[in-house]
Order: C-alpha cells, then structure tokens, then sequence
C-alpha cells in the first residue's frame, strides 16, 4: 500500500516541480513568492529519507535570538507573543509582558498569563535534525529556530500542549482540541516545504491519510532564503 501512494505522491510531485521550474521563484531578482497546493499534492512533494538522530543537541539551534528588531530589547519568544496575543499585553521594560490574552489552538484554551505559554516549533527541533538540519550550517539552524517570516514557524500555545508534543511528528502526535486536525496537518507540511526537510516512511503514511480526511485544505508555504 504504502509503496503504490508513493509511486502515485511521486508523479504528482514531478508534475508540480516542473510547474515550479517553469517559474522561477527569484527571476529578475523578485523575492520568492507563497506558493498554494492542495494538501495531498503538497505531501507528496516531501523528499522521503529515513531519520537520523545522531548528534542532536539542542543547542545546536541558537535560540531565542534579539528577534526582528535588536534594538528593541524583545527576543524572537517575546515577539511571538506580542504578535500573536488576541488581547496585546503592556510591554515594560526589559520587555517584560504584562496582562494579555492568548488562544492556544491546541487544545482550545485561553491563557492570560506570559508564563503559562511555551512558543512551540511547528516542527521541533530534533525532528527538524532528522529530517535534514544535521546537515546545516549553524546560522541557518538559528535562522529556523527563530523564524519570525512564516506566520506558522512558531506557535504560541499552552505548555502542557506543547510539552505533551515534545518532539513528535504527526504518526505518533496530535492535538486534542476538535476540529484543529487539517490546520495543524497543513501547518506541518508548509513548515517541511518551507525548509526543504524530509519525512520517513511512517510519517509520510501518516500524512498522506491525513490529507485524505482534509480534500478542502490547503498547504501555503513561502520557501526559505
């Protein structure tokens, strides 16, 4: 089975890199522009590789870093916040956050305090090692491990939701908020597309089923300098 939906993930994913190479990405000096499929042929772009772990620390992604403005004391968490809060909390100095209003999509809760939030990789960090970062220079780890140019890198969520993920993929992680599936299915797929990282085997049979229960959803992605 598995076999006969990567024969047919594979012809669709010739068809759209043809499509994208009849167009390119940064002609004429353009910036790369968002690129939209639907959810099934987006999963069958994803390169298949197996997954190596080997040598994986966490520091090997330098994070939080000074954030999109340096100058303003906030590091790359504390802007995530700031951007995503429903209700803007007060920002003292030293950028300490005050009050606020968060909604955390993963398992439907609001949170009202800064500490009570994790900003959650959308992909994690070790499965990003897995699935190709190992293979990175040190600064473009630091670049995905506070990449603030995709709405979808980084998600502001409750910390048991987060901790309860850790580091898993979708064969084995979830949300348990209703309704969230497609969404976060789709998140995922636009975060690897994004950064150009592999699934394994489990994981691509994991999504591919996925997307067959989210014909409606889409995948946007903007590909990483």
């Amino acid at each position: 089975m598995i076999k006969n939906l990567r024969r047919a993930a594979l012809a669709v994913a010739l068809v759209v890199l043809a499509l994208w190479a009849s167009t390119p990405a940064q002609a004429h000096g353009r910036a790369a522009e968002p690129r939209t499929l639907p959810m099934a042929t987006a999963v069958g772009v994803l390169p298949l590789a197996e997954e190596v772990r080997d040598g994986y620390q966490r520091t090997s992604f330098r994070h939080w870093n000074a954030g999109q403005n340096p100058t303003d004391g906030c590091n790359t968490r504390a802007e995530v916040l700031i951007s995503e809060a429903v209700d803007p909390p007060q920002v003292l100095p030293g950028c300490k956050l005050s009050g606020g209003r968060w909604w955390s999509y993963y398992d439907a809760r609001w949170v009202t305090e800064a500490g009570g939030l994790d900003v959650d990789h959308m992909v994690p960090l070790a499965e990003a090692w897995d699935s190709g970062a190992s293979q990175w220079t040190a600064q473009r780890r630091e670049a995905y491990a506070n990449d603030l140019d995709a709405l979808t890198s980084l998600i502001a969520v409750t910390a048991a939701s987060n901790r309860s993920k850790a580091d898993k993929d979708p064969a084995e992680w979830l949300p348990p908020a209703a309704g969230v599936t497609c969404r976060y299915t789709s998140e995922w797929v636009g975060t690897k597309l994004r950064w150009g990282l592999t699934v394994d085997t489990v994981e691509f049979e994991a999504l591919t089923r996925l997307a067959q229960d989210c014909p409606d959803t889409n995948v946007t992605f903007d590909p990483a300098p």
